[in-house]
C-alpha cells in the first residue's frame, strides 16, 4: 500500500517536517539555553520575522516540542520552554554544530 504524502514514512523526513525550514533549528538552538520570551527570541534571531517566529512556535507547541506559559499579569508574559521532546535535539544540534564548524571557507551565516 502506498503511504500517503501527508506522514513522513522515516525519522529523517519526520524529523525535516518538524523543524521545517533554517529558523526552526535556529530557534530550538536559543530555547536550548532556557526558557525566553518572545521578543527575546526575536533579538537573539536577528532577521526573523514576527509572523515567522510566532508560526514556527505555535508549530512546535502543537508538535509537543515547546510549550507556552502565559502568566497572570499586566501586561501578561508569556515565556516558551522546550519539552522533554525538544531537550532531545541537544546532541543533533550539536553534531549540526561540529559539522557545519569543520565545512572550510564557509563565511555566510544567516543568524549567529
Amino acid at each position: 500500500m502506498k503511504q500517503s504524502r501527508q506522514e513522513p514514512c522515516c525519522g529523517v523526513a519526520r524529523f525535516l517536517t518538524l523543524l521545517d525550514g533554517p529558523w526552526s533549528t535556529l530557534i530550538v538552538r536559543e530555547l536550548l539555553s532556557g526558557p525566553m520570551r518572545f521578543t527575546e527570541l526575536k533579538t537573539a534571531l536577528n532577521g526573523i520575522s514576527a509572523h515567522t517566529l510566532t508560526n514556527r512556535l505555535k508549530q512546535f507547541e502543537v508538535n509537543g516540542i515547546v510549550t507556552r506559559t502565559v502568566f497572570a499579569e499586566t501586561p501578561p508574559r508569556v515565556v516558551y520552554q522546550l519539552t522533554p521532546l525538544g531537550e532531545a535535539l541537544k546532541d543533533v544540534l550539536e553534531a549540526m554544530r561540529q559539522w557545519g564548524d569543520s565545512v572550510p571557507n564557509y563565511t555566510h551565516c544567516p543568524s549567529s
